[in-house]
């Protein structure tokens, strides 16, 4: 079983980014945090590192349900939606997959709100 969903597409970097961060807002999530895996690597390393982008999305009416259902599962908020380039020109925007995550809980209040959000990321990595 994969626990992530990922695309491969073609465009420059920060575009794809910011499509991203659109089609998220249009499923109801906001970016809570953004992290510049590379800018970080570079400034605390000295180490170079492809474009890589750690979003971390919420969507308030999913995590809502999911806090209601397993009082400890902010330790797995927020969704984690990662935009990165390949030496070779390609992006791909991968996300976790809930479903598969929320199954290492043990809780099956969890699942319907699982399958939602795994929807909704889906549908923002189809719109790439």
């Amino acid at each position: 079983m994969s626990y992530n969903i990922s695309r491969k597409t073609i465009g420059d970097f920060d575009s794809v980014v910011a499509r991203v961060k659109e089609s998220l807002k249009a499923e109801g999530f906001g970016v809570l945090t953004e992290i510049d895996v590379a800018g970080t690597l570079k400034a605390k390393i000295d180490r170079d590192f492809r474009p890589y982008r750690i979003l971390g999305a919420c969507n308030p009416r999913f995590a809502y349900e999911a806090l209601s259902a397993e009082p400890h599962i902010g330790v797995m908020l927020p969704c984690n939606v990662v935009v990165q380039r390949y030496d070779d020109g390609e992006v791909e925007v991968s996300s976790i997959d809930p479903a598969t995550a929320m199954e290492a809980v043990g809780n099956p209040a969890l699942a319907a709100v699982a399958d939602k959000v795994r929807g909704a990321l889906q549908r923002v990595i189809d719109s790439l």
